[in-house]
């Protein structure tokens, strides 16, 4: 990958970080208030927002997980850096 692209994949994996952070946030709240509407609406969002984020990442840099091998005929999660990898950023 070029400058741009490992620019663009920190970018990504950073926005996935914080919608992650987000996500574990607010199922602490919605563990102690199971029925609050706004905050279920929030979850639901954010899950979202987090499956875009991934589509975008894993497009563009490679598989996130191991869950995001797209190829039918080649084992994709091998063939970039890591994300926790140096050369991943």
């Amino acid at each position: 990958m070029n400058n741009g692209s490992n620019n663009r994949c920190a970018q990504l994996l950073q926005q996935i970080r914080e919608i992650d952070f987000c996500i574990v946030e607010i199922a602490l709240f919605l563990d102690a208030y199971p029925d609050h509407p706004q905050a279920l609406e929030y979850y639901r969002r954010l899950t979202d927002e987090r499956a875009k984020a991934m589509e975008q990442y894993e497009s563009a840099c490679g598989p996130l997980t191991i869950y995001g091998n797209r190829s039918a005929d080649a084992w994709d999660w091998v063939k970039t850096p890591w994300p926790w990898e140096p050369d991943a950023d």
